[in-house]
């Protein structure tokens, strides 16, 4: 199965009130596993970046003013993402954004060229209700390392995003894949051969330690005044 983990960053929060996507990065995941096959745009807007959003990307107007408008990437980013199923976090936000680019090029909305979308804050908050279910904590929660995220990026977000979502999902395909993993390895029919276990090694009190064991049974006993369990002898069967 072919997934696609997509993450914007765009000029500001509301579409419909002229912000525009700056960025989109796009990670291929086929069969649970990165391919390395990417797709990765900076994107001139045709306008400045909100304060808010500038201080969270840092992608300057001169730095994105020699980079493709949208209708220049919107061919390559449909035929990139077509028939897969695209995995986002606060899937709504980019939605509004590809759609109004879509909208502006007289062109279907976004789902209409992808399989399906699969929004994993959604999928968080089911799996941890009451937690925080950021990107950021997503990663804290399950171990991946996100030190180097000083801004955000479209491509850096979809790579985290990638990992948590494996990590999320890490247990659902694992009985399958055990039974694959059987039966290539086996003669044929899934037999798999036993494992070999290691020799037992066993190691004996020395002398020293049975004293000082005894001397502490002793010392509870007396503690106890006589009812140490471990000095009481088990009562001997009566003969059939």
């Amino acid at each position: 199965m072919r997934q696609i983990v997509l993450d914007t960053e765009t000029t500001g929060l509301n579409p419909r009130s002229g912000d525009r996507i700056i960025e989109i990065g796009c990670v291929e995941i086929v069969n649970r596993r990165l391919t390395g096959n990417n797709f990765h745009r900076y994107i001139n807007p045709e306008r400045d970046s909100e304060e808010g959003a500038l201080a969270v990307h840092g992608l300057t107007t001169e730095f994105l003013s020699d980079k493709p408008k949208f209708a220049e990437i919107a061919d390559e980013l449909r035929d990139f993402v077509s028939g897969a199923e695209i995995i986002i976090h606060n899937a709504p936000f980019d939605l509004a954004f590809l759609d109004a680019e879509f909208d502006r090029l007289g062109l279907p909305a976004f789902k209409t060229h992808v399989h399906t979308v699969l929004d994993t804050l959604v999928r968080a908050k089911e799996m941890h209700p009451g937690k925080r279910n950021s990107l950021d904590a997503l990663c804290d929660r399950y171990g991946i390392s996100n030190a180097h995220r000083a801004l955000h990026g479209a491509l850096l977000d979809a790579e985290l995003l990638a990992e948590v979502y494996l990590a999320m999902t890490r247990g659902q395909n694992s009985l399958t894949i055990d039974l694959i993993g059987a039966e290539e390895s086996g003669s044929g029919e899934g037999e798999t051969e036993p494992a070999q276990l290691a020799e037992i090694l066993v190691l004996c009190a020395d002398e020293t330690e049975i004293a000082e064991h005894e001397a502490l049974l002793q010392k509870l006993d007396k503690d106890t005044k006589g009812k140490c369990l471990w000095l009481t002898k088990p009562a001997e069967e009566n003969p059939a």
